[in-house]
């Protein structure tokens, strides 16, 4: 007798991880996008990035705020780190651009793209729902930010790669992408690019 349970397809297809797949899907070296609300395509291939270890030497940075941010010290979120982060003027100076300011966050759906893959051409993605942790607008960019406050190996290439092509299209605007993590009493930061044309 075959016992089953339910679950929505929503959050059978949230692998966010390379962890998180099924194992049919790592045997078989699947993952696993979506394409429109509700619509999904399944692909072959890695489509996670990996978040590489920062081995240089820690940089002091003194917070460029003139009092001490007391509500930055309530809790352990990854929207209060990257909030103090950005109080502090820490992003600003990683990027060397004083003009940025929060202007994004939280879900949207994205408007109509297309990419090509090492194995399939001209996926059409529309209305799907992204979500940013945190977006900068400056004079002549955009920038985006994943956030994590725990140790992570790697992010399905989805959570950066569509609000990039999202918020180009919005804006005309350079996009930068930013993965930011709080590690132990760290803040660590990387910078990710992806190809002009657009294969993932």
């Amino acid at each position: 007798m075959y016992k089953g349970f339910q679950q929505e397809v929503r959050i059978l297809c949230k692998q966010d991880s390379k962890e998180e797949r099924p194992q049919i899907f790592i045997d078989n070296e699947l993952f696993i996008l979506p394409i429109k609300n509700g619509g999904y395509i399944l692909c072959k291939g890695d489509g996670y990035i990996d978040i590489p270890n920062i081995n240089t030497e820690s940089i002091i940075y003194k917070s460029k705020l003139n009092f001490e941010l007391k509500s930055a010290n309530v809790g352990d979120s990854e929207m209060q780190h990257l909030d103090f982060a950005y109080a502090s003027s820490l992003i600003r100076t990683f990027l060397n651009d004083e003009s940025l300011v929060l202007s994004i966050r939280g879900r949207k759906y994205t408007p109509e793209f297309c990419f090509d893959t090492n194995l399939y051409k001209n996926i059409v993605v529309q209305s799907v729902q992204t979500e940013v942790d945190s977006g900068f607008e400056g004079r002549d960019k955009i920038v985006l930010v994943e956030a994590k406050n725990s140790y992570t190996k790697n992010v399905i290439i989805r959570q950066l790669y569509y609000p990039m092509r999202q918020w180009y299209i919005y804006t005309q605007k350079e996009i930068i992408t930013l993965f930011f993590e709080k590690r132990g009493d760290e803040f660590l930061i990387w910078e990710y690019c992806f190809k002009k044309e657009c294969k993932i």
